[in-house]
């Protein structure tokens, strides 16, 4: 086995540049990693969740306009502290995607724009206006849906040529690459009324159901590997135990996506054609439901088995909340469209389980970021 003596130098130059660039005294913003950006996209979910929940009751309106403001304050934040990453960390900065665990999670940018963007026009209208809340939606979904379709071809694409994966490395963080373009098009949904009549909507419509296969088939294909894996290896270290949970994510956010397609859908298309989405938005929705609610038997088992185990609190933990959530918006449509009363129960039920599992890992997260500093802290001081 030969080395290449020639590469040394330039090893040993950047492996200076990194330690430089963590002795800096701004450390505040030297471990803003892409995973911060899930606390976005969880805290965001509460919201959109809440505005459609088939059982309302006083004060869940205000709360959830409340935690779209929180959320949407939260993205401008660390958009910021991103951006201060990058110029002071570049280095640092620049390495997240040849990282085979943290370069997955360059999928939550964009789903964290396009969740506060939907919850603008779901609830911040109530505050911003309708007119205010449809031009931020827009520009929210368009740069998020830019930078979802970027992340489900670059990220696959390093997995493929430059990281090294064993063959038990499959988690749930490989889906987060791929989702985006599933939430696009449930987000996406939601503008179709207001974008021009005519050919614009109708390739919006359509573009959208693009979005969904890209991201079902891809996320297919993920999910086989996970189940793989834990029937092969094993469930892993105890940190990475709540990415199973990401696996519901591409199932509840599927669902939402082919009942908001359908509801949306005579905004653009025909009365026949808009009744055969329905019809397949209600088999498609019902047949998932089933796996989604299997999954959920099965990564609730799994946490409560580490959890005994003394689970480690780590960013991974905001996987309990916005797949969670997109169960919830899923069981809001199939509710909206079928008006059974189990489904209400179900949809109020995950509900339940965001809002605690919200309530638990924000708090956590505000601690260990703002009060010990630990989250913010740089890999060496950890």
């Amino acid at each position: 086995m030969t080395v290449d003596t020639t590469a040394l130098p330039a090893v040993a130059s950047r492996r200076r540049m990194l330690l430089r660039e963590l002795e800096r005294p701004d450390l505040a913003v030297s471990n803003v990693t892409p995973n911060w950006f899930a606390s976005v996209m969880g805290t965001g979910i509460v919201a959109t969740a809440a505005a459609a929940l088939p059982v309302q009751f006083p004060g869940l309106r205000l709360g959830a306009t409340l935690v779209w403001a929180l959320a949407a304050l939260m993205l401008v934040a660390l958009c910021g502290a991103s951006a201060a990453h990058w110029v002071r960390y570049r280095s640092v900065a620049a390495r997240h995607h040849e990282n085979p665990v943290m370069a997955h999670f360059y999928g939550a940018p964009p789903m964290a724009f396009l969740t506060v963007g939907a919850g603008a026009l779901l609830v911040g209208k109530d505050w911003i206006g309708l007119p205010a809340a449809v031009t931020v939606d827009w520009v929210l979904w368009t740069i998020g849906t830019a930078m979802g379709i970027a992340s489900a071809v670059a990220i696959p694409y390093f997995a493929f040529t430059r990281h090294e994966n064993r063959p038990d490395a499959a988690f749930g963080g490989w889906l987060m690459p791929i989702v985006p373009p599933m939430v696009s098009a449930s987000t996406g949904a939601l503008l179709l009324p207001y974008g021009p009549a005519g050919q614009f909507r109708t390739t919006l419509l359509w573009g959208c159901y693009a979005c969904f296969g890209l991201s079902l088939v891809a996320s297919i294909v993920v999910i086989t590997l996970i189940w793989s894996r834990l029937a092969q290896h094993d469930v892993g270290p105890a940190a990475m135990v709540p990415t199973l949970w990401i696996v519901l994510g591409p199932i509840g956010q599927s669902i939402t996506a082919v009942n908001l397609l359908a509801g949306n859908a005579a905004a653009a298309v025909g009365a026949a054609l808009t009744h055969a989405l329905l019809v397949v938005a209600l088999v498609y929705g019902f047949a998932m439901l089933g796996f989604a609610l299997l999954w959920t038997a099965i990564a609730t088992l799994v946490t409560i088995r580490a959890a005994r185990a003394r689970m480690p609190f780590a960013l991974t933990w905001w996987s309990f909340t916005f797949p969670v959530g997109t169960c919830v918006t899923g069981l809001n449509g199939l509710s909206a469209h079928t008006g059974l009363v189990t489904i209400g129960f179900l949809a109020v039920a995950y509900f339940a389980g965001l809002l605690t599992a919200w309530a638990v890992v924000a708090a956590r997260t505000f601690h260990g970021a703002l009060v010990t500093g630990a989250l913010l802290a740089p890999p060496k001081a950890r």
